[in-house]
């Protein structure tokens, strides 16, 4: 048994974990393996398995050969951690098969002063590999979060942004093509993927993801974050324009009111944070042609013919909304496809088709009227009645017709009496 330390190495072990974030546990069993490194290096032999059992309360330490026990016909595999039965019955007696032997060992006098300066480097390195691995689990847990960050450093077309205790980066892919990223600027990234490095956790950051917009909502928007409004999907087009689709589980909740706010205050402080991008806000709908018709929005739909089978919708719109459903570059139209996951085909309505559909109706429902007016019996009295009628309407337009004549008349003389007196 050896006195490595004292209570000053204990304390040092409480400010590595404390400053590493690393567990007593962790701490411990990285100076044991570096004592028993330590031995091996300048004491060890061969066929010798060492481990190193560290008291943490007395600052004290025992080395041993450690061996697995396997049958006296088994195959040696590695001759430091196996001994066959026979072997190890000479060391103890009851030992059994699948067991281990364990061998204390007295290390030299000055092992103590010599496994200090060993175990040094060692322990250095395995507390290093040991935070790298805390800060993996810690970050590798936060995958698909928002988080805070500050810009570190700008290296070529690649952002290095500080997340507290590790560093993440943003490659040009997850960059908005029209923001500017300057030193120490503040902004809020969506953590996509955490993989393990050479040199740590590589977490790789973005400012594109469509998730962003509704983790965004869910800060702003109170009503988002209860689970009283539901935002359905997300369709993005990093710094140019989104179009997100809302459903309420409350029938007086409006989904679109709440997430735009009194005074468009909440979809204000959303559209700010990702730099003026512009958003959209629909309304979700079950009925598939209701949806895409709400997604084109703002343009007009006449209406929607589906192809479930394709998967396609061919919506019609009138002529002078054509380019709006199109929108600039095919915009509002490919981000209602990716909204909807509906293959969306815009045709303008034609004006002629419309016509003769109009006048079909109206053939019809003169058709339909003509129809009810045959279903009614006439009887003899209601014919009389209609014929005293008629009867009495054309003596009324000829007693009119008359004074309208004889009026033109009268007007007419008066005319020619006034040229004979002015001539």
């Amino acid at each position: 048994m050896q006195n490595f330390t004292n209570k000053e190495f204990e304390a040092a072990i409480n400010q590595i974990c404390d400053e590493k974030g690393i567990s007593h546990d962790v701490v411990f069993e990285t100076v044991e393996a570096a004592l028993a490194a330590a031995y091996r290096k300048d004491y060890g032999k061969p066929d010798e398995n060492v481990r190193a059992k560290f008291n943490s309360k007395t600052g004290n330490f025992d080395l041993f050969d450690v061996k697995e026990v396997v049958e006296d016909d088994a195959e040696i595999k590695d001759p430091r951690k196996q001994i066959i039965l026979s072997e190890a019955k000479k060391k103890k007696k009851k030992i059994k098969v699948g067991e281990e032997i364990i061998t204390p060992i007295e290390p030299p006098g000055d092992y103590g002063r010599v496994a200090a300066q060993t175990a040094k480097q060692v322990i250095i390195q395995r507390i290093r590999e040991a935070e790298r691995e805390a800060l993996f689990h810690a970050f590798k847990g936060r995958e698909g979060e928002l988080v805070n960050g500050v810009i570190q450093r700008v290296e070529g077309n690649t952002i290095f942004v500080d997340l507290g205790q590790a560093t993440g980066f943003l490659p040009p892919s997850e960059q908005v093509r029209n923001e500017r990223y300057q030193v120490n600027q503040r902004l809020k990234v969506y953590v996509t993927e955490v993989r393990e490095g050479a040199k740590g956790p590589e977490i790789i950051l973005s400012r594109t993801h469509p998730e962003i917009i509704r983790i965004l909502f869910g800060l702003e928007v109170p009503e988002v974050n209860s689970g009283i409004v539901e935002i359905k999907t997300v369709a993005r087009e990093a710094g140019s324009r989104s179009k997100i689709a809302v459903a309420s589980s409350d029938p007086e909740v409006d989904p679109i009111g709440a997430c735009v706010g009194q005074r468009g205050s909440r979809v204000q402080a959303v559209i700010n944070e990702i730099n003026g991008e512009k958003i959209d806000i629909i309304e979700w709908s079950e009925d598939s042609a209701r949806f895409v018709t709400n997604a084109l929005a703002p343009a007009k739909v006449s209406h929607v013919q589906l192809n479930a089978k394709e998967r396609l919708a061919i919506v019609f719109v009138p002529p002078d909304q054509l380019s709006l459903a199109i929108g600039k570059e095919g915009q509002n139209v490919r981000l209602a496809a990716k909204l909807t996951d509906w293959k969306i085909d815009v045709k303008a309505a034609e004006k002629k088709e419309e016509i003769k559909e109009e006048s079909k109706e109206k053939v019809e429902e003169k058709q339909e009227v003509q129809e009810e007016v045959k279903a009614v019996p006439e009887s003899s009295k209601v014919k009389a009645e209609l014929k005293k009628e008629d009867k009495k309407k054309t003596k009324a337009k000829k007693i009119k017709n008359k004074k309208a004549k004889d009026k033109s008349s009268a007007k007419k003389q008066g005319e020619e009496a006034d040229d004979k007196k002015n001539k």
